[in-house]
């Protein structure tokens, strides 16, 4: 009996190891997409008083995990390659990309077009 509940709960192991994983080993964009990760919500404001959960507005900044292969020219068939690479930081708009949880990681899947700047 107990040899039967080692070996079940030894999957159950690898999968939390699996999802503590980069999650954009996962996933690959397509076209002009580019995943991203959120920055954290601000937990505290700058003359030292905590937010309730509530409170916390989303950031509008994050890292690049991943980007596709680039938008399509219709006319010549070739790919418009990406003006951002893996690991820039980015702003991007409000509204941007569709949220993606992967395991613990909350990530964004947006155009290129929903970048406003690359911060240097």
């Amino acid at each position: 009996m107990s040899k039967t509940m080692t070996k079940s709960s030894s999957p159950q192991s690898s999968s939390k190891t699996s999802s503590t994983t980069s999650a954009s080993a996962g996933i690959r964009p397509l076209g002009d997409k580019i995943l991203v990760k959120r920055d954290e919500a601000q937990t505290k404001t700058d003359s030292g008083i905590f937010l309730p959960e509530s409170g916390k507005e989303k950031p509008k900044t994050g890292v690049i995990h991943a980007v596709g292969s680039g938008a399509l020219n219709t006319d010549t068939g070739e790919r418009i390659p990406l003006s951002v690479k893996k690991g820039d930081k980015i702003i991007f708009t409000s509204y941007a990309g569709t949220e993606v949880k992967l395991g613990i990681d909350e990530l964004l899947i947006m155009s290129e077009d929903d970048i406003l700047a690359v911060i240097d």
